[in-house]
């Protein structure tokens, strides 16, 4: 992943600086997690020198506005960026936050979207709103205590 991140930075102009790359290797190391700018930069000014918040907000909008990386905007909690760019559902947990990527069985096709529609589709967001396991399991065992009191 990281290599083709820095190949399209190449071709689309942005230079390879430590800064850059620092954040590179966290929002690799921490795709999993959909990372927060904020994370992002605390974990990344542990790899470089000379790295501010704003030099992190910066570079994660120039990635997202090229297509290196998606940002995940939400409105009840803190933008979150990936690099998987594969079509993919985001299962959001409320209680959380966690983020999880989920592989669809079926994908539409988007080429049929616009032949069928005349809406040109330029990029896609799936996302399902639900509860992770462990909070799952958190909330089952907060009213059960509370219904024995």
């Amino acid at each position: 992943m990281k290599k083709s991140m820095i190949k399209a930075m190449r071709e689309k102009g942005l230079k390879l600086t430590p800064q850059r790359l620092a954040i590179l290797d966290v929002l690799i190391e921490k795709n999993l997690l959909h990372p927060s700018a904020s994370l992002i930069f605390n974990e990344a000014k542990r790899k470089t020198s000379g790295l501010s918040l704003s030099t992190v907000y910066y570079t994660l909008n120039e990635l997202s506005k090229r297509g290196i990386i998606k940002m995940l905007e939400f409105d009840k909690m803190e933008n979150r960026y990936e690099g998987n760019l594969t079509n993919h559902i985001n299962l959001v947990c409320k209680e959380c936050h966690g983020i999880t990527d989920y592989r669809a069985p079926i994908v539409v096709d988007q080429r049929e979207v616009t032949r069928k529609t005349r809406f040109w589709v330029t990029d896609t967001r799936l996302e399902y709103y639900g509860y992770c396991q462990k909070c799952r399991e958190k909330l089952s065992r907060h009213s059960t205590q509370s219904i024995k009191k």
